[in-house]
């Protein structure tokens, strides 16, 4: 993929993207006031646009402020806590012992409860029609989900992400992205996804490694506390699968009447493994990036999967990035077709039985929300975490980088940019540098960047800093350049993860034969890479 992107044909881009959004927004509007989706349909269509625009609003502070609080966990928090009080709450909260954990796993519950509710909100019913449309465009905005699919992505994620990866500061400094955090904490404190924690478990002995963490052991009765939600979440999650086989082997959930019921048991198990994949690819990726290619493994697919991914100057990362989250969001709206009961409790059938305000609440979806947050999601980054190499050596990641790419390339989501635009231009958001200084300044004002925050390898979900991207220009330079200072940093950086040097004696020696890009880093002009 070329460096510089040509700004005609991204323009072009930008605004048929925007206009398909806007077409996107107009219809689905269009469905909810002809009660034509599924809350407008049961309930009403006030009730139906509010909780669809609440979510998608709410969507996007649980992606940014996951961006952010990530990005930030490294900064010496004295830098900001007074230009940024609020921010500051946020990562005093977060950046505690193993709190980043935390909540990470809860706002994972998080983001697929609240796309289900979008689903429920917005997505059409069987067979919807709209103002004497063509079928075409019915079949394709409505049909495929395509209208919901561009609505979500690019309204409730994208563009938040991309003023959050620069601006995390002015992005996190609002009550809503503190209210957001502690519902995250209170998910991951409920034990409703506690059952992720034994997998990692599973996965940390499968690796033979023990999980890092930043806390003292826990007392005999923090012990009982926890495994006893661990062994609640197993059971909650062990009903959600009863009652979703049960519904789609009877063809009573809201899937396509015309796929039979066997088929539709399948897919479902066929989506969560592709939502697994994607979402253990990124851990993977981001695993693999600070290794030497000759360390990223022998198997052909390996080679081929890293060389594609890393080519160039690895912009097809953060292409995968984005590709990455249509086909998310994507598997996530048909997984909540196929496990979304339909039982009408008002005519007195019901499931085995349990009242018609119990049924209610099992037509609504979010057993499979439960499910796909932790088998389809958690399960296989916790995998990936542990077993990056052999996550990559399969021919299925290669195939879904080429889709996600192709995805990225199409320029479908450009409008999220034009969003970000508008919105960081109306929020005056500034980038971080301009309150905290880049981290070489921050380096000489002995307020160096820590990353012990940040818990990578083995049972941690947590991605690696976008390094190549943050750094300075001129190391930009060199990392191209000088093969001595790249193998220096991937060395130093696999050290860090190891625990065997810590971040603060990551420096170029002028001794050393690393040393050689500390010079050329004095003699070498700024360059813009």
């Amino acid at each position: 993929m070329p460096i510089d992107k040509n700004p005609t044909i991204e323009n072009i881009k930008n605004v048929i993207s925007t206009c398909a959004l806007i077409f996107s927004v107009v219809m689905i509007m269009g469905l909810i006031f002809s009660e034509q989706t599924g809350l407008a349909q049961d309930v009403h269509p006030i009730l139906a646009l509010v909780c669809l625009w609440t979510a998608v609003i709410w969507l996007s502070f649980v992606e940014g402020g996951q961006a952010s609080l990530v990005g930030l966990a490294p900064v010496d928090r004295t830098l900001y806590e007074e230009s940024h009080t609020i921010a500051a709450k946020c990562c005093k909260i977060a950046h505690t012992g193993d709190s980043l954990d935390r909540y990470l796993l809860g706002r994972q519950f998080m983001v697929v409860f609240i796309v289900f509710t979008i689903n429920i909100s917005g997505g059409p019913v069987a067979d919807a029609e709209l103002w004497g449309l063509p079928d075409i465009l019915i079949t394709i905005f409505l049909g495929t989900g395509l209208a919901m699919i561009l609505f979500t992505t690019m309204i409730g994620q994208l563009n938040s992400q991309v003023n959050a990866s620069h601006c995390m500061l002015d992005y996190l400094n609002t009550y809503p992205n503190y209210f957001t955090l502690c519902v995250a904490m209170g998910i991951e404190f409920s034990g409703l996804v506690h059952a992720s924690y034994v997998i990692q478990m599973l996965v940390a002995a499968a690796a033979g490694e023990e999980i890092e963490s930043n806390e003292a052991n826990k007392s005999p009765l923090q012990n009982l506390f926890f495994f006893s939600r661990c062994i609640m979440s197993i059971g909650v999650l062990a009903f959600a699968f009863t009652v979703t086989l049960v519904a789609l082997f009877d063809g009573r959930t809201t899937m396509w009447e015309s796929v039979p019921p066997g088929v539709a048991v399948i897919l479902f198990f066929l989506l969560m493994c592709v939502v697994g994949l994607l979402e253990g690819m990124q851990i993977a990726f981001f695993a693999v990036a600070k290794l030497r290619p000759e360390d990223r493994g022998e198997s052909p697919w390996a080679k081929r999967t890293c060389a594609l991914l890393f080519r160039g100057n690895g912009f097809n990362l953060s292409g995968f990035m984005i590709g990455r989250q249509l086909c998310v969001v994507s598997c996530m709206f048909f997984i909540a077709r196929v496990t979304s009961l339909d039982i009408d409790p008002e005519g007195g059938d019901t499931l085995w039985g349990v009242k018609p305000g119990t049924q209610k609440f099992l037509n609504m979806g979010f057993l499979g929300a439960l499910i796909t947050t932790i088998v389809a999601s958690i399960a296989w980054q916790l995998v990936a975490s542990a077993f990056p190499i052999a996550f990559l050596s399969n021919p299925f990641t290669y195939i879904f980088l080429r889709i996600c790419l192709f995805l990225e390339a199409t320029g479908i989501c450009n409008g999220a940019y034009v969003i970000a635009m508008i919105h960081k231009h109306f929020a005056g958001f500034q980038r971080d540098e301009v309150y905290i200084g880049t981290a070489e300044e921050r380096a000489e004002k002995a307020k160096r960047d820590n990353y012990t925050n940040l818990h990578l390898g083995t049972g941690h979900i947590v991605k690696l800093p976008g390094f190549q991207d943050d750094a300075p220009a001129r190391l930009k330079h060199l990392l191209k350049t000088d093969e001595s200072v790249r193998q220096y940093l991937n060395s130093a950086l696999a050290d860090m993860k190891d625990g065997k040097v810590d971040n603060t004696d990551l420096h170029l020696d002028s001794d050393s034969e690393g040393g050689r890009g500390n010079k050329a880093v004095e003699e070498t002009e700024e360059v813009d890479v």
